[in-house]
């Protein structure tokens, strides 16, 4: 898609990824931005960064797991810059639980990691059909292609998110709808920094690089602009699915070494 002129809603927007794909939206001279985030006051701040650097923005404070919320901030969009273009579905949380995670945050999981980018696919896609063109960025995250040591809910519900994505680009990309799922490994972002503590924090900081969210954002400019299903900031996780999927035993069983070495 081409971004300049475009507009765009971008949830879990108040910092990290989120911040950072406004910022690099609004760069790439999009004609408005909402900034959305559970923390309306840390969206209001990114809102006003982007005002202050020439990009029209506005900014709402949203629990993403509430359809009516949901559905409420893509009509404000679509009437702040007549009509959206781009719909970055952002938002999400870990738990650092493995089998002993309870059902509440199993459901929680499932209601941010999965089930927001549903409600904003349901509010996005009259408006962007009717027009016959517009975009979804669903963040999903590596571990939607491979898997999350020491956090049973994130993984299942990741793998979910890609699903839901290449579901809506297969049923919606004849009529004009690009969909992306961004798929990062380590990111230096507060869910990154919440999960030092455990199992899942030092396997992802052992994987490989942390890049920053300014890198992730430019490689969803890229893949935006180049019409990508999937975006991979983190090169290697591309080998790391060709390898699961050539030698499936192979690769639990690296997996299960790692662990080993991590779970100290």
């Amino acid at each position: 898609m081409e971004i300049a002129g475009a507009s765009a809603v971008v949830t879990g927007a108040g910092a990290g990824i989120g911040a950072a794909i406004s910022h690099a939206l609004g760069a790439c001279g999009a004609r408005g931005v909402l900034v959305a985030d559970l923390d309306g006051d840390r969206a209001a701040a990114v809102a006003q960064e982007l005002r202050a650097r020439g990009t029209a923005a506005e900014a709402r404070a949203v629990d993403v797991a509430d359809g009516a919320a949901v559905a409420a901030m893509v009509e404000a969009a679509e009437d702040a810059f007549g009509g959206l273009d781009l719909m970055v579905s952002n938002a999400g949380i870990g738990t650092g639980a493995g089998i002993e995670a309870d059902l509440d945050q199993w459901q929680r999981a499932y209601e941010v990691n999965v089930l927001a980018h549903v409600h904003a696919a349901r509010a996005a896609l009259p408006g962007m059909l009717e027009r016959g063109s517009g975009a979804f960025v669903h963040t999903a995250s590596a571990a939607g292609l491979l898997t999350m040591l020491g956090d049973a809910p994130y993984a299942v519900t990741k793998h979910a998110a890609v699903a839901f994505a290449e579901w809506l680009a297969i049923t919606y990309g004849g009529r004009g709808i690009q969909v992306a799922a961004l798929c990062p490994q380590g990111v230096e972002t507060d869910l990154l920094r919440a999960a030092d503590e455990g199992l899942p924090g030092r396997a992802v900081r052992a994987a490989g690089a942390v890049l920053s969210p300014a890198e992730v954002a430019d490689a969803v400019v890229a893949g935006l602009q180049e019409g990508r299903f999937l975006i991979l900031p983190h090169p290697e996780v591309a080998e790391h699915v060709r390898g699961k999927a050539a030698a499936p035993e192979r690769w639990i069983a690296a997996l299960q070494r790692a662990q080993a070495a991590l779970d100290v």
